[in-house]
């Protein structure tokens, strides 16, 4: 009775599990099915699902009107480079949290996530003028380093939390054989929290690639990327659904390549010292 109960919930988790997946996937199923459509056929109502001619006729417009290949560099160089220098920042300030933690870690933590509650458009207009005086505006450096200070709180608090998994004797043991500070961070803690660090890095690219408000705010043409490449096929015309489909397809592409590559070192990251 036991075993058929327990096969049965095993159903029913598994196709909820199912459902919600494909709910998710859903909009972009949509969103790629759409780009291999006509306008006309990207509008009709009601809406076809496959019985349509596929057309590759919007891809080569795209292409055509955009440089594509410079929107995908600027993403890779302001989501690489803020990934990266978010993970040299964020290291050691996890390190000493959660090695070294004083009365006041855990409010200077809560207080870090509760800077991602401020609406954007709160400090949009004194960034907007710094950026001005200091030579930022629609720079890559100007956005890599707006884009690494919005994830940064929750870099911090992943890594925190991944490193507090690790026993503090470890270390301990590493100062008693006389390493160095430099030494316990780079040769010792870091390499155990691989999976942690390695998730996080994940998560940080994807945020930095799927940012859409400082990216439209700060740049015009010379560091625009891909989000700002979407957002050029919206215009007083009206919307261009197929074109728009065609750009957004082009746009998710490289980041769905990489989820879909590194799942297992993601999940591995986000599961790190769950199971004792």
């Amino acid at each position: 009775m036991a075993r058929g109960v327990t096969t049965q919930r095993k159903i029913i988790n598994t196709t909820a599990a199912w459902a919600v997946g494909l709910l998710i996937f859903f909009p972009i199923l949509w969103t790629i099915l759409t780009s291999f459509k006509t306008e006309a056929t990207a509008i009709a109502d009601p809406p076809v699902f496959l019985a349509f001619d596929w057309t590759m006729e919007n891809y080569t417009a795209v292409l055509e009107r955009s440089d594509y290949a410079r929107f995908l560099w600027n993403s890779i160089i302001i989501a690489g480079g803020s990934t990266v220098l978010g993970i040299i920042i964020a290291v050691p300030a996890a390190w000493s949290m959660a090695f070294v933690p004083s009365k006041r870690t855990k409010d200077i933590l809560l207080w870090m996530l509760s800077t991602k509650m401020l609406p954007a458009v709160g400090v949009l207009y004194p960034i907007y003028l710094i950026f001005i005086r200091m030579g930022l505006l629609d720079t890559r450096l100007g956005l890599t380093i707006v884009l690494m200070l919005i994830n940064l709180p929750i870099i911090v608090w992943m890594l925190y939390t991944y490193f507090k998994e690790i026993p503090g004797e470890i270390l301990e043991a590493a100062r008693m054989d006389g390493a160095t500070l430099r030494e316990e961070v780079l040769y010792i803690l870091t390499p155990m929290a691989i999976p942690g660090i390695a998730s996080t890095l994940l998560l940080n690219v994807i945020l930095a690639w799927n940012e859409a408000f400082w990216t439209l705010n700060l740049t015009a043409a010379k560091a625009a990327p891909l989000t700002a490449f979407i957002a050029s096929y919206s215009s007083p015309e009206g919307l261009f659904y197929a074109k728009l489909s065609a750009a957004s397809t082009m746009a998710i592409a490289p980041i769905l390549i990489l989820g879909w590559f590194s799942q297992k070192q993601l999940v591995s990251g986000l599961t790190f010292g769950a199971v004792k």
